[in-house]
């Protein structure tokens, strides 16, 4: 066989092989979503309510889409938290850091709250701040149909963890600032934020960046992807995704968690942010867990789950 037929059948061997793969991925992409929506829904109380894959920006993106969990045999409109999950802004999905927090959401569901679990564009695909326009979009769009999932859109807080409790803290803080960038066609939505739930979330890329230890001080990292920076080069790009940037005596109280032994947030970072509230007179709880990691099932002990229930119920 002549040589330009060789690589044009090899060529077209290449191009079979490479439509094949992208078909079996997206097969596969399907299946594993399948299976994490079922696996989420398996640790919720008979009787409970679901929602699937509800589109909140009126497009196609399945980054766009949110899940809705609501407690069955509800007498009135149930208090939502909306859940927001980690993964270096990156990775995961609405149903991330679920498994190992199973008795908290359980436990909300249970305690008659209503919980949204959302999806936001990775900022690999999408640079900051399409994930906290994201965020606002999504709670927007369930403050404005409230009536028709029975929710109370006047009782809102918000849960995160890592990326998902730097972009909670950074709704919570920046919403009464009004920074228009923060959402879609700058326009700003009617809601309001009871309270956040903080579980070790970023709170200063700045101060984090000044760490010669930390991840964050890498071309490739997880916070230079997201601002298409190193933090301390673009210095401005790092405090304006910065919750602690936002802090004001008008915002919602804070109850926030982090882990003795942080590998990637450094607890010190919980703390300042703490210290940032306590300085505007915000009310906050701060808890640092003896031994903990950056996540995992530490932050699902029963001690944690008791005090963050006295919190809502004291602020929700």
């Amino acid at each position: 066989m002549p040589i330009f037929k060789q690589h044009a059948c090899m060529k077209r061997n290449v191009r079979l092989l490479q439509l094949l793969l992208l078909l079996l991925a997206f097969d596969l992409s399907g299946e594993v979503l399948a299976q994490n929506q079922t696996a989420s829904q398996q640790l919720f109380t008979k009787g409970t309510v679901f929602y699937s894959n509800i589109s909140y920006a009126n497009d196609t993106l399945q980054k766009h889409l949110l899940d809705l969990y609501l407690p069955g045999h509800a007498k009135a409109n149930a208090p939502l938290v909306v859940f927001v999950h980690g993964g270096a802004w990156m990775l995961n999905d609405k149903y991330a850091d679920m498994n190992y927090m199973r008795n908290t959401v359980k436990e909300l569901v249970d305690s008659g709250y209503a919980l949204a679990s959302i999806d936001y564009r990775h900022s690999t695909t999408a640079p900051f701040p399409a994930q906290i326009q994201d965020c606002n979009q999504a709670v927007d769009f369930l403050y404005r149909h409230a009536d028709e999932y029975h929710l109370d859109k006047n009782r809102i807080a918000l849960i995160g963890f890592s990326a998902g409790g730097h972009l909670v803290s950074l709704l919570g803080l920046s919403h009464n600032n009004k920074v228009k960038d923060f959402y879609v066609n700058g326009a700003l939505p009617k809601f309001s934020i009871r309270c956040v739930l903080d579980f070790y979330g970023p709170s200063d890329l700045v101060a984090a960046s000044m760490n010669t230890n930390t991840a964050v001080n890498n071309a490739h990292s997880a916070a230079a992807t997201l601002l298409g920076a190193i933090p301390y080069e673009r210095p401005d790009l790092a405090k304006k995704a910065s919750p602690v940037t936002y802090v004001d005596k008008k915002d919602p109280p804070f109850f926030i968690v982090n882990g003795e032994k942080d590998e990637s947030v450094p607890n010190t970072l919980s703390k300042l942010l703490s210290g940032w509230l306590n300085v505007y007179g915000v009310p906050n709880e701060l808890i640092i867990v003896l031994g903990a990691p950056h996540y995992g099932p530490k932050f699902d002990q029963e001690w944690i789950r008791q005090r963050l229930f006295r919190f809502l119920k004291k602020y929700m």
